[in-house]
């Protein structure tokens, strides 16, 4: 089941990246910091109805954040639709323990699913360039790489920016 986060969820969901960045960092996949993704980010997507909880046998074991809003990075992307009317996403986490059983799959039906229903041209969103998994993930579902961009207090290495047109209903 997923439903929209509410503030209840924060420690729950900051403990699933938590698990997910020592996860990544063992597989010396430096994506994630003790920095990044924050408690107030969350706190951020929740209080903009932005953040959704993915819930197993009622325990939150994954979460996806998506808007509208584009971070000004992003400007620099040669992207394949304009600049409107366009889905950001951002934080998709499922807990390690919880991985390989298609959630990271329904979360993004899910947001493909919202953009669709509402209109949107295009999905965009951006993975770490260092993290395979992620990469063919994305371009499994259709997600073209479009250029990268630089998280400086993340990573030395840039960030793919990904982009899938989508079908209107």
């Amino acid at each position: 089941m997923i439903r929209k986060a509410d503030l209840a969820d924060l420690d729950t969901i900051k403990k699933i990246t938590e698990a997910c960045t020592k996860d990544l960092i063992e597989q010396n996949i430096f994506q994630w910091t003790e920095e990044y993704p924050s408690l107030a980010a969350f706190k951020k997507d929740i209080e903009q109805e932005a953040l959704y909880a993915y819930l197993d046998n009622g325990k939150i074991v994954g979460c996806i954040m998506f808007s509208e809003e584009k971070d000004p990075l992003y400007n620099t992307v040669k992207w394949l639709t304009e600049d409107k009317k366009n889905l950001y996403i951002h934080r998709l986490a499922v807990h390690p323990r919880s991985q390989g059983k298609g959630i990271a799959r329904k979360l993004m039906d899910f947001a493909e699913n919202f953009a669709a229903k509402n209109g949107l041209l295009s999905i965009r969103l951006d993975t770490f360039s260092k993290n395979p998994r992620n990469i063919k993930f994305y371009k499994a579902r259709g997600y073209v790489i479009l250029g990268d961009v630089y998280f400086v207090n993340q990573s030395e290495y840039p960030f793919h920016c990904f982009e899938k047109q989508i079908k209107r209903f």
